[in-house]
């Protein structure tokens, strides 16, 4: 990649090197990356841990500076990597110098949540394996204190999480401890460790205890001083915040009225889109969503949790025969992705778990169950063609299967939410550009997980930037967004049910500028499509184009368009 006799490292070597020393740093996500020295240990939250994250990054953009001015920086692979890595460390570091850090209670994206997610990704198959599982459970009580002790920070400096975020977090500690009403006071972290190998029973027991033990104390400090300390504070963020968590979530600079113009456009197309599928399948439907509530009950439907993780399997392994060859090229390690069900005690949406280095770990998908047994049909086929396959199983292990090409940086912790959520809601419009949605009900489905997309565009941008409901909207024209009304307006037109919904507002809440990357990401992704099917003409090849598209690594929404139209 370099001259050896040159000491100046290229930017490539430089965001490699960040790896390595990120690993250090946070372990979690060294076992992302199937690191097995990272196994047994867990980050430090506190602020000094934040502190020598950000200190990592200032140091690595120095040394970014001086990797650009060295021959050999200048070609295609190094500038692409060179400018994700600048845009991603910037980025954060405009998080962390906002202390963000300091009030990070969410619903779905918090070191809580890191600790116990990390759990489910570990590997678990010998005795050395498990012996770091105990190792990791010892080292929850010590990471519970750093992140308390960043959030008793905030609470002195007036840094509020909203409220919302801390009932909903705290309801989900009190299942994870097994305190609930239908708890049997040993918790999840128990359960977890029970599955372990009989020679480890007791020390996996008493490790998981501690564990246990230690979420049960930061759920008693979130009720009786943390809640207590921001009750009354906003649950929406304002403009400034917003502009910051924006550029993280998405890798750009964006125009926000713009975009939020964007998002009422997309509604009402895809208003008139299911209004023509739902006539298909309840003739004489008041709204779309009411021949969705149909469905819930008269359409068809996988029953039992065992079986509809095995349907969703099958629907996985059926996407990659049917499109391997025809419009992607896929290696053998990448046509392998696990349908899994999701643990209790998290957020409503479903998720995908990116393959390790090695792919010693798979990719994996997860249903959150809600303690449902019947799952409808058309609320599944689209989502898992956005969470497996063609979606984030295809990019995320196709960036993985590459990561030797271009850089460990750009395939992993280099990751741009817009990017990775834009190519996942791409892939859903793709199975239904190639005829994958069979029926009016899968079609139906599709568009209410797209209107999804464009309403979470239109609540997150309005709440958080307190704006005005255009005149010609079927909604309260003319009044100014607040969460209330959002709830409303999202719970109108969805087909999910109240508690998803819920979920999904509180979601928004915590994680401002997340939700609006998946139709601005697709956007992107849908542009840089066309201009290089301009570029191309009658030349154009859809295979040879994604697989140049998923083989470049991540970037952000602005640099994203310019390299796929050159594609």
């Amino acid at each position: 990649m370099s001259d050896p006799m040159n000491s100046t490292p290229l930017p490539r070597q430089v965001a490699d090197a960040y790896v390595d020393a990120l690993v250090e740093l946070d372990p979690i996500t060294g076992t992302y990356l199937g690191v097995p020295e990272s196994h047994g240990r867990l980050p430090d939250f506190s602020p000094a841990g934040q502190e020598a994250l950000a200190e990592l990054s200032r140091t690595t953009l120095r040394r970014l500076a001086e990797a650009e001015e060295t021959p050999g920086a200048d070609s295609d692979a190094e500038r692409r990597c060179a400018r994700l890595l600048r845009e991603r460390l910037t980025a954060e570091l405009a998080v962390h110098d906002a202390q963000e850090g300091l009030r990070a209670v969410s619903n779905l994206h918090s070191p809580a949540h890191s600790v116990r997610g990390i759990f489910t990704v570990m590997p678990s198959e010998t005795l050395e394996d498990w012996t770091a599982v105990a190792q990791r459970l010892r080292a929850v009580p010590d990471a519970l204190d750093g992140y308390r002790e960043s959030l008793e920070a905030g609470l002195a400096k007036g840094l509020h999480a909203g409220p919302r975020q801390v009932s909903t977090v705290l309801g989900q500690l009190e299942e994870w401890v097994g305190d609930g009403d239908d708890g049997d006071g040993k918790g999840w972290f128990a359960a977890f460790a029970a599955e372990g190998p009989d020679a480890l029973t007791e020390v996996l027991a008493s490790a998981a205890a501690d564990a246990t033990g230690a979420v049960r104390e930061l759920r008693d400090w979130l009720r009786e001083v943390y809640e207590p300390g921001v009750a009354g504070s906003p649950e929406t963020v304002g403009r400034e915040r917003y502009a910051t968590w924006a550029r993280y979530w998405n890798g750009a600079d964006l125009d926000l009225d713009e975009a939020y113009a964007y998002g009422w456009s997309e509604f009402h197309r895809l208003l008139g889109e299911m209004r023509t599928e739902a006539e298909k399948v309840l003739p004489g439907a008041s709204t779309p969503w009411e021949a969705l509530r149909h469905l819930d009950t008269e359409g068809e439907a996988v029953e039992g949790v065992d079986e509809v993780r095995e349907w969703l399997q099958g629907l996985m392994d059926e996407a990659i025969e049917k499109l391997d060859g025809t419009h992607f090229e896929l290696a053998e390690r990448v046509r392998r992705v696990e349908s899994r069900i999701a643990p209790p005690g998290g957020a409503a949406a479903p998720y995908y778990t990116q393959p390790s280095l090695d792919f010693s770990r798979p990719g994996r998908t997860w249903l959150p169950t809600m303690g449902e047994t019947r799952f409808p049909v058309y609320d599944l086929v689209s989502t898992w063609y956005h969470e497996g396959v063609p979606g984030h199983h295809l990019q995320l292990a196709q960036w993985t299967h590459v990561a030797d090409e271009l850089s460990r940086y750009q395939t992993t912790v280099g990751i741009v939410s817009a990017n990775a959520e834009g190519w996942a809601l791409y892939a859903e419009r793709l199975m239904d550009e190639l005829g994958f949605l069979v029926n009016a009900e899968q079609r139906l489905g599709y568009l209410d997980a797209q209107m999804m997309r464009a309403t979470r565009v239109i609540v997150d941008i309005g709440m958080h930037l307190s704006l005005r409901i255009p005149d010609d909207s079927p909604f309260h024209p003319g009044e100014q967004w607040t969460p209330e009304l959002a709830q409303e307006f999202f719970g109108m037109h969805s087909g999910r049910p109240a508690d998803f919904v819920e979920s999904e507002l509180v979601r928004y809440l915590g994680m401002p500028g997340q939700a609006i990357g998946y139709k601005l990401g697709e956007r992107a992704w849908l542009t840089g499509r066309e201009a290089a099917r301009k570029a191309h003409g009658d030349e154009f090849d859809p295979k040879k184009w994604h697989m140049a598209a998923l083989s470049q690594g991540s970037l952000g929404l602005d640099d994203l368009v310019s390299e796929l139209s050159a594609l």
